[in-house]
Parts: C-alpha cells; structure tokens; sequence
C-alpha cells in the first residue's frame, strides 16, 4: 500500500469520487486552480475541468445554499467551506434546509447527496478563527450525519462511505494532522461503514472515547497509563451522529469507567451527551464517575493554545483519578 498523509487521501478520494461519478461536483472557496488553502483539491480541476471543480464566492451561506439547490436536482455536490470557523453563516442553510429538507417534504425530495468539507480543531497556532470543533453545534440536528476521521486510512474510507451515503454530512478534518498524519492507505476504491465505532484497543480497566485527532493524544495518556498497570480500551468514534452507543455501552460494560476527550469546550460539548447516554444504559455497571477532559471553556486563545487543549497530561491524570475513585 501507499504511504499517504492525510490531506493526500482526500485528495484520492475526491479523484475516486469524481472519477467514478459524473454527479459528483467539488466547489468552495479556492479550491480550483489553488487547490484550496490546504491543497486538498490540487489538481482536481486540471483532471475534471471548471465545470466539476470551481471556485466560489466568499459566501459560506451562498456555498451551501448552491450546494442544497444542486443536490436537490439530484447531484452529488462536496462543498468545502476553507475551515469549520467559518461555517457558522451557513448555519441557517445547514441547520432548517440541508437537514430538513426530507422531512419537510414527506420523503418527496431531499438533499441526501451532499457532503460538506470543513477542516477544524486547533493545534496549529491559528487563534480563535480559525482552531474552533464546531461538531457539537450539529449533533443536535437530525437530518444530518456528522463524520470525523483520524487518519489517512480512516478519511479516504470515510469520505467516500459520505459522499456516496443518501444523506446530508457533515464531514469534520482535523486539520493538524492533514501533514502530520502519516500511514498505509490501498490505492483503490474502498470505504468504511459510517456510525459504526471501533476499538481501536481492547482493555479492562477504563474506556476512552474520543474522535479525530484526539485519538493520538490520548494514545499517548494511554501508553503512560500502562506503566503504572492500568489497562485502557480506546474507541474512536468515528460517526458522531448517528453515534455507536452499543460498541460503547459494551465496553463500559467489561471496563465499569469511562472518559471522554474532545478539543471543543466541556460545556455543551458532545462528551456530555455520550455521558448521559452511557449513565442511562450502563448505571449499575459504573464503578466511578464518567470523566470529560475537554477543552476550557474560554475563547480559543493564541498565545495558552496548549494550556487549553485537552493533552496527555490532562486524561492521563484523568484516568488515574477514575481507576483510584
């Protein structure tokens, strides 16, 4: 297999799309000739011509108000909005038409061919506009899909499993590590099921769940962890809505602890969510208090970027704090 970092598997799976699929259109703000400000469309206008890749106006409610119209008409649009900060004028787009469209209609007509890109979380030194993990904002939706893959395997298999999935998605990139994530990823077309976990290492001690580039961070709590003999399951999410409570009730379970790490700020957070639903379903199996390290609940700043992130200090002082209750 290929080694590919995470922005290259995008871009294979966009080609793969596009290629496979004359329906499939790619569009946002810069992300023809430029490639986008990431360059995870490079070269796909050159391949595919202006008429399937092109670029916007800077109007994010403008880009998904096209993008609902097209889909509508029953093409494939992927619009890219240049990072999750902006997303928030297209809000009303995404949030009473994309998501509702279906419903409002009786199953008439519907939007389900749309994907929307958005690169998000921090770590890059972007400060407050651009370092911001709006997922939760569209958790609270239905109608929507809500994806977020963590590496160059998860994101190909993923956002083909998206784009080619009959509803709205909502497809989150962890954008720190769109170069730093490095890994095998085959060449041809595949992809991977969409709200379905996975345990990406079995324990019985404790359960982590987390989602994007969360994982690393944790994986490294983790490895700490296991030094002092605590024994930590690790799922990633993957699928936020609609999101795998079975394969995490289940862990919690055999475990009878649970954690939850996300950069987003703890309240509001998605953590409070899966926390509520994991106390519904496993409340006699818990042996501690479910734990969130999240975010701080502040504006995200430039200069305490790492002061604010949920690291690896923070979960692994987390989860001896659980397994010691």
């Amino acid at each position: 297999m290929a080694q590919m970092n995470l922005l290259q598997a995008i871009n294979q799976a966009l080609d793969l799309a596009m290629g496979n699929d004359g329906r499939v259109l790619v569009f946002g703000e810069d992300v023809g000739q430029f490639g986008g400000v990431f360059r995870a469309t490079a070269k796909l206008q050159d391949k595919y011509g202006k008429a399937r890749c092109f670029n916007t106006p800077l109007t994010e409610q403008g880009i998904v108000g096209f993008a609902n119209g097209l889909a509508a008409q029953g093409m494939r649009p992927v619009a890219e909005i240049q990072f999750a900060d902006y997303i928030f004028p297209a809000f009303d787009q995404i949030v009473n038409e994309t998501a509702k469209f279906r419903y409002r209609s009786g199953n008439e007509f519907n939007v389900g061919g749309l994907t929307i890109r958005t690169p998000y979380g921090g770590g890059i030194a972007g400060g407050h506009y651009h370092s911001q993990s709006p997922e939760a904002y569209f958790t609270q939706t239905p109608g929507l899909k809500v994806v977020v893959p963590r590496d160059p395997y998860q994101a190909k298999g993923l956002l083909l499993a998206s784009i080619r999935d009959d509803n709205p998605v909502i497809f989150l990139e962890p954008k720190r590590l769109y170069r730093a994530s490095v890994g095998e990823v085959p060449e041809q077309d595949y992809e991977l099921p969409l709200s379905q976990a996975e345990v990406m290492q079995e324990g019985t001690d404790i359960t982590l769940v987390g989602w994007g580039a969360q994982l690393e961070v944790m994986g490294k709590a983790i490895t700490q962890a296991e030094q002092e003999g605590i024994r930590c399951e690790l799922i990633d999410l993957r699928t936020l809505l609609p999101w795998d409570v079975d394969t995490v009730a289940a862990s919690v379970e055999k475990t009878g602890r649970l954690l939850i790490s996300h950069e987003a700020p703890l309240t509001g957070g998605f953590a409070g969510e899966i926390a509520a639903t994991i106390q519904d379903r496993c409340f006699l199996y818990l042996e501690s208090p479910i734990a969130r390290v999240c975010g701080m609940d502040t504006p995200y700043p430039l200069a305490l970027e790492q002061e604010h992130m949920a690291n690896e200090h923070k979960i692994y002082e987390a989860i001896k704090a659980s397994v010691h209750f």
